[in-house]
């Protein structure tokens, strides 16, 4: 296994990073030599299974530390910030931030049955899917803890531009994510970020499994995709590690679809 990150000290801060899509990039990072921080929050019964994850994941010759905090808040995304730099030390400095951040809420518009969106169902999905990618970039920006060349990547899907049942405040949340990452694409070049979303496809993930009528979005993503099955943390992972090369420079601004053509089908 080639561990190109290694040489260069090179970090990778994963909002959301203790499960699903967050997790196997973390994973895939860590196996060509970037150090990893997980910012997470989970309740204490699944703390073992972290521990053993990121046991797993130092096992490749790396750091890594997690931070079982509340990302939205300032304070403690200041305190993790500075607890990273101290762990980076002199040489160190943060190639990617990774936002996998999925706190959103999956009411429906409408129902004669069950509770509904509020306003304030909106606003915390939206500042918690979407903003927060600018506060932590801008935070980290202000702490100068990004290498010269950085890569700021996040997680969209197709429900940012087509409406599905139940999605309404997250699909508002990825559409604005895509939006705030182009800006940073542009507004933050001069300081060497690249910024791009990976549009996922369907994957089997904890987020995944909490929208009603699930089960019905697996069957017929199987039969749309041309190649017949459900996209995996790992294929999105891979795509991660790729955009984090040094080959991927020049990619920036864009939405990238990494989902085996589900986009391009109509069945």
């Amino acid at each position: 296994m080639v561990k190109e990150f290694a040489t260069h000290h090179y970090w990778a801060l994963i909002l959301g990073g203790s499960s699903g899509l967050g997790l196997a990039a973390a994973r895939k990072l860590a196996l060509h030599g970037m150090n990893i921080c997980i910012v997470h929050r989970d309740p204490r019964v699944e703390m073992e299974r972290i521990d053993k994850d990121l046991d797993a994941i130092r096992s490749n010759g790396v750091q890594a530390i997690a931070f079982n905090t509340d990302a939205m808040s300032a304070e403690k995304r200041d305190s993790v910030l500075m607890a990273l730099k101290t762990a980076m030390g002199a040489n160190g400095r943060v190639r990617t931030l990774v936002h996998s951040i999925a706190k959103g809420n999956l009411k429906a518009m409408h129902s004669n049955d069950d509770a509904t969106l509020s306003n304030e169902d909106f606003h915390i999905t939206i500042d918690s899917m979407a903003i927060s990618l600018y506060d932590w970039t801008q935070a980290m920006v202000r702490l100068q803890l990004f290498a010269p060349d950085a890569r700021v990547l996040s997680f969209t899907s197709e429900g940012s531009s087509k409406a599905w049942k139940h999605y309404a405040a997250v699909a508002a949340a990825k559409a604005a994510l895509e939006a705030i990452s182009r800006n940073i694409a542009l507004e933050f070049a001069p300081l060497g970020l690249r910024a791009n979303c990976i549009q996922a496809g369907v994957t089997v993930t904890r987020s995944m499994q909490m929208i009603p009528g699930s089960e019905d979005i697996i069957t017929y993503t199987k039969q749309r995709n041309p190649f017949q099955r459900l996209t995996t943390p790992e294929d999105i992972a891979n795509a991660v590690y790729l955009l984090c090369k040094d080959e991927a420079a020049w990619i920036n601004g864009a939405v990238i679809p990494v989902n085996g053509g589900e986009h391009i089908s109509q069945a």
